[in-house]
């Protein structure tokens, strides 16, 4: 999971109009940004590499003891963590003893883009969670809410195999809509939105010319 294709990766999304694609609201503060990085998404992968040689995707462990079944890792001044202690930020990579590899100049760019497109402009994230789904992986029904401020958005960046992605309302009870999200997508949440329900249903087998048999997916988020 460390090493992803990049075979052909310029020719299988040619240059485009920065932020094209299609916006599909979904709620008040909640848009779907179809396409919205189709054209970066290959420098996007190159960008990843660095920072999985300097911190592999690992299987975190939930307070319950439960190991996700989705792969993590982070960048940035902090990154997102679980354990036996509990859900929190952290500057520090347990793995490693270091800190977490630095936030690129791109996946910067492309967050703010996003956020921008999707009414939220000014949004410098200081953290990027990194997850890798393989076939039957999946994220349950959850809120963010691990952030210190929660008037910035979530802005999630799909690369890979496409993914039914969960959105629900502000209760877990809420039945979520189901939306398939193709790689280059984008989703942006904030505002009345900002601690609705989501995840990703379980990813199924397959296989992209961009990232082999796995789901890559970025997360930015605003925790200090």
């Amino acid at each position: 999971m460390s090493q992803l294709h990049n075979t052909g990766m310029d020719d299988l999304f040619p240059a485009g109009p920065a932020g094209g694609g299609i916006a599909e609201p979904l709620a008040e503060g909640a848009v779907l940004l179809r396409g919205f990085v189709a054209a970066d998404a290959p420098m996007l992968l190159r960008e990843l590499q660095p920072i999985l040689a300097a911190a592999p995707f690992r299987h975190m462990v939930t307070p319950g003891g439960h190991a996700m079944s989705v792969a993590m890792t982070n960048c940035g001044a902090v990154g997102w963590i679980t354990d036996r202690v509990g859900y929190r930020y952290d500057a520090i990579d347990p793995a490693s003893g270091l800190a977490w590899p630095a936030m690129p100049p791109l996946f910067l760019d492309v967050a703010a883009r996003a956020a921008k497109e999707g009414g939220f402009a000014g949004f410098v994230p200081d953290g990027c969670l990194i997850n890798c789904y393989v076939t039957d992986a999946r994220l349950t029904l959850h809120q963010d809410r691990n952030e210190r401020d929660f008037a910035a958005p979530i802005v999630s960046v799909s690369l890979g195999l496409p993914a039914t992605f969960l959105f629900g309302g502000a209760r877990r009870t809420d039945r979520p809509r189901r939306l398939r999200l193709e790689s280059g997508d984008v989703v942006v949440w904030g505002g009345p939105s900002r601690l609705a329900f989501h995840g990703v249903d379980k990813l199924p087998d397959g296989e992209h010319p961009l990232t082999g048999r796995c789901r890559i997916n970025l997360t930015f988020r605003k925790a200090l």
